[in-house]
């Protein structure tokens, strides 16, 4: 497959797995299968408007693999979130969720549509209307849903309560749910934290000392405000942040909290006391030790990715540096950690979740950050480990893909469809 920026999201995921297919020795059968869905559902969901007009959007829900148990992934609402790029998705949870050991496939899920033209109400109405769309091919053995961009733990519970008006009440059909509804605690800052464990990590592989290194971040949603205050709290210096309204800069470091507490009050973190504004591009081409890309995929691009001059990458977004540019940056030996790897903090947590609603147990948040500590650092281990033993594994990513690759193809195997 031709390196290039316009491959499409599915297109470029799969040029990662045919790499990975070539360094585990992957048979053409075991190819044919995995490159491709397993299913793919679109279905229609007209939204009753709050003034009595109705609007059709369309949705998706794809399943990708399901060797390793239920099929799993988030719900995303937003307007790219076409068919291609939920199909990308849904394959990233598959290698994703074999990487951090954690027994279910991948599947994801979409509506195309901007929540931010939709009120509480309608956004309620929509999400009910496409739950019932959906039920037939979601179960807490078959398909589990979580949040994703712009769905929150307010949208699991409404698919908790519209999946259960017709199979009754099920706690374990969605993960993301807030705790009064068997949600686990330290879910909300799980994807966060875990892109600062294998932070951590990487810096000491690097030689930078993580005490006072400087890090920058696109995106100031769930992922990116949770890993900026838990970057501050453990040493780091964040000299950056920015969401869709544009970003700040502050070379001595921000003040996270009130960075937080004005982007509660305005609605954005720009025009902070104490920062200087900043484009989202001008952000990716920082002078910094880290560079923490935590909004949209493709925003590291064959255009910007020479200009990168930060010395790691985490990469808090699905699919934010695009193939050519995964190449680029390795030969200015830029570390990248790549999203299968530096955001499965959340899938972590949501199976935690899963567990905690089967054996109708709850555990203290002390003990999900601890669990989900030792996931992150040993999965990050292993690809290290990995990339250092075999010599056709050249990056992180290429190690990361190898090794979640050959473990969906041992547990087909052992089924006995490959």
């Amino acid at each position: 497959m031709e390196l290039s920026d316009d491959m499409t999201p599915f297109e470029a995921v799969n040029y990662f797995f045919d790499r990975a297919a070539n360094i585990d020795r992957l048979s053409d059968n075991a190819c044919g299968v995995l490159s491709g869905t397993y299913r793919e559902l679109r279905v229609q969901v007209p939204v009753r408007r709050d003034d009595g007009s109705v609007t059709v959007v369309y949705g998706y829900r794809v399943q990708h693999n399901g060797a390793r148990g239920p099929y799993k992934g988030g719900i995303r609402y937003h307007p790219t979130a076409d068919i291609e790029e939920v199909r990308a998705l849904a394959s990233l949870m598959t290698w994703k969720t074999a990487l951090v050991g954690v027994p279910f496939g991948g599947a994801k899920g979409g509506i195309q549509v901007d929540p931010s033209q939709l009120s509480k109400a309608e956004l309620e109405r929509m999400t009910r209307r496409y739950t019932d769309q959906i039920s037939h091919i979601i179960g807490p053995s078959r398909d589990i849903p979580a949040p994703d961009m712009n769905t929150n733990a307010q949208t699991m519970s409404w698919i908790l309560d519209q999946y259960g008006r017709k199979y009754g009440h099920t706690t374990s059909i969605v993960t993301g749910k807030p705790v009064a509804l068997g949600g686990s605690y330290g879910r909300d800052a799980a994807t966060g934290r875990g892109c600062v464990f294998v932070m951590d990590e990487a810096l000491q592989d690097v030689g930078i000392d993580p005490d006072g290194a400087t890090v920058a971040i696109q995106g100031f949603g769930n992922v990116g405000s949770w890993a900026a205050r838990l970057a501050a709290d453990a040493g780091y210096r964040v000299i950056a942040v920015s969401d869709v309204e544009g970003g700040i800069h502050a070379p001595g470091g921000l003040d996270v909290p009130a960075v937080m507490s004005h982007a509660r009050e305005s609605g954005s973190v720009v025009g902070a006391p104490g920062t200087e504004p900043i484009s989202n591009h001008e952000l990716l081409e920082l002078e910094c030790d880290v560079l923490m890309p935590a909004a949209l995929g493709e925003v590291i691009t064959s255009t910007n990715a020479d200009r990168v001059r930060a010395r790691v990458v985490i990469e808090a977004a699905n699919h934010p540096v695009t193939p050519v540019a995964d190449q680029i940056l390795a030969d200015n030996q830029v570390l990248v950690v790549p999203d299968i790897l530096a955001n499965a903090g959340g899938v972590t947590v949501s199976y935690f979740e899963w567990v905690q609603n089967n054996q109708e147990i709850a555990w203290d948040e002390a003990d999900v950050n601890s669990r989900l500590e030792n996931r992150m650092r040993k999965a990050y281990q292993e690809c290290r480990d990995f990339m250092t033993t075999y010599d056709e594994a050249r990056t992180m990513r290429e190690a990361a893909f190898a090794l979640a690759v050959s473990r969906v193809v041992e547990a087909a195997e052992l089924r006995g469809y490959l």
